[in-house]
């Protein structure tokens, strides 16, 4: 307890961490300047009152499996991530280190727990995350275009191209003839643009 003692002393005005403790009954035993003012919102004094009052109700299993996990091993540290009530119908992301307290005679008597604000980096992940599945959905988009062009768009084409040669080789006057070579023409410069977008695209 007397670590616990100082780590208060230490961090009770923190301008980073919040510090709390939770007693077996399962209220705030203690809570450090920072916590009070980030969820004065809720209560004005939370010392006292039950520790599920700024949380997300779906963290309060994670709060309880670590607390076990704590006595299981009372010399370690355990971390947890915890939704917190902002005060604007939204939550907070903080990030733990739970480690369990005991009296003099060795018996529990709470939860030690210093924290710290993630929302920024939780945000920044979630957006880092949409963008990775923006560009894997694009590059599904342009392999779709990609083999669209290389093989349902120059299939037709080379049939057209084909014809184009085989009139060629008819009796037809010379306005027809011109017609026919400007298909053929016309057909060759397409095949071409769509063989360069595709191997641009397969480069890129």
């Amino acid at each position: 307890m007397s670590a616990f003692e100082e780590t208060k002393e230490l961090l009770n005005n923190s301008s980073s961490f919040y510090i709390v403790s939770i007693g077996m009954d399962e209220k705030f035993s203690y809570v450090n300047n920072r916590y009070q003012k980030r969820f004065q919102h809720l209560d004005a004094e939370l010392k006292g009152k039950h520790y599920m009052i700024s949380m997300h109700k779906d963290d309060v299993k994670i709060c309880t499996e670590v607390s076990l996990k704590c006595y299981g091993s009372p010399e370690e540290t355990f971390p947890a991530t915890i939704r917190k009530h902002d005060g604007q119908n939204g939550y907070i992301w903080t990030q733990w280190e739970y480690k369990a307290l005991f009296d003099e005679k060795c018996e529990p008597a709470g939860i030690f727990c210093i924290g710290y604000d993630i929302t920024d980096f939780v945000i920044e992940k979630h957006e880092h995350e949409n963008s990775k599945s923006i560009v894997k959905n694009k590059e599904s988009i342009i392999s779709k275009i990609v083999f669209s062009q290389s093989h349902l768009i120059r299939r037709p084409l080379a049939n057209i191209l084909g014809l184009a040669q085989l009139l060629q080789t008819m009796e037809m006057d010379s306005n027809l003839r011109n017609l026919c070579n400007l298909i053929i023409e016309s057909s060759q410069q397409l095949d071409d643009i769509i063989k360069e977008n595709v191997r641009k695209i397969n480069e890129d």
